[in-house]
């Protein structure tokens, strides 16, 4: 007889180190197409992003997600870090430190072809002499679009005049302009920077564009300090300053967390103290009028509302203004470019 026991027999050892191996080659796997398929809905991914300029402070440890098909807005003053943040993705500036994907393309190695899948309009752009039409058939032809289908269609939807000379034009005319040569080419990924300057009605159109190019599953990454833009148009909203975010958040779950503004008006006079209730905040009164902020227990405060006669009572969300205005309380310093 063999005086070896089965788990000194090398044959029954090899066929389990290889079966082992099988086995996490196999979890391997799994994991990559798990990871490839998470990748498939990341559009953007920014980690640890820092940009100096000199001694200066631009962005610092920026990490963020920006999902496929969705309106992210980016919200914060001049100054903030939001047009550094953007010039470092398309790779138009060095970043000190940290990496960028996007369209699942690095940000440095793979900048041109990044470029062409992408829609860009930057805070600053410029126009070349000549009329519009013509300046516009130009950047198709850098871009080699043929079709100049939704440049026309995007033209006579934001009221823009192609026969006008780009020497003419106003602030508002010179953003339409960009407006469609960011969108004209149907790129995978918008990027738009601080589109200011629009008639109240264009606004309304403009924004109507993007939702109907994010129903076509396009990606928007809306740079702004417009905060009822964002409020209108945005899924998501990123809140910079001083170069570091504050928030990422959902704009629903960020009024959520927020509360809600209960305002009433009273015909008697009231206690206070009836409405200090768990959930509720920031109780003020004036000429009988009471607003607070809830966050819960809504129920306990009609219960105490009841007992007083109403001539009026409004419960609205917590606006997206007084949010930003929230995390913007401090002063905000000069650094960020």
């Amino acid at each position: 007889m063999s005086g070896l026991k089965k788990s000194d027999d090398p044959n029954a050892s090899k066929l389990a180190n290889r079966e082992g191996m099988r086995q996490e080659s196999r979890k391997l796997e799994i994991s990559e197409a798990r990871r490839r398929r998470v990748d498939k809905d990341v559009v953007m991914e920014i980690v640890n992003l820092t940009k100096m300029y000199g001694s200066h402070v631009g962005v610092k440890n920026v990490s963020l997600t920006v999902q496929r098909g969705e309106i992210m807005g980016f919200l914060g003053p001049n100054g903030a870090g939001k047009t550094t943040t953007i010039r470092c993705c398309l790779d138009l500036i060095a970043k000190t430190e940290g990496t960028i994907t996007v369209l699942g393309l690095d940000s440095h190695r793979d900048a041109v072809a990044i470029r062409r899948r992408t829609g860009y309009l930057p805070g600053d752009f410029g126009l070349l002499p000549g009329k519009v039409k013509s300046f516009l058939r130009y950047l198709l032809s850098l871009s080699g679009c043929d079709s100049t289908k939704k440049m026309m269609t995007l033209a006579e939807r934001l009221d823009l005049d192609l026969e006008r000379r780009t020497n003419e034009l106003s602030k508002g005319n010179r953003v339409k302009v960009g407006i469609v040569q960011a969108i004209m080419t149907d790129p995978e990924l918008i990027i738009i920077d601080e589109p200011s300057g629009l008639d109240p009605l264009i606004e309304i159109e403009f924004q109507r564009i993007l939702k109907e190019e994010k129903k076509q599953g396009k990606t928007i990454f809306l740079s702004s300090h417009d905060l009822s833009q964002v409020e209108t148009v945005c899924d998501r909203v990123a809140i910079i300053k001083n170069g570091q975010l504050r928030v990422v958040e959902k704009i629903q779950a960020l009024r959520e967390k927020t509360g809600k503004v209960l305002e009433v008006e009273f015909a008697d006079q009231v206690n206070l103290k009836e409405f200090r209730i768990d959930g509720v905040s920031n109780i003020q009164e004036e000429n009988n009028r009471v607003t607070m902020i809830v966050h819960e227990n809504l129920n306990s405060v009609i219960q105490a509302l009841s007992n007083h006669r109403i001539i009026n009572m409004n419960l609205k969300s917590y606006s997206l203004e007084k949010l930003f205005l929230k995390y913007y309380s401090e002063e905000v310093g000069g650094d960020a470019k």
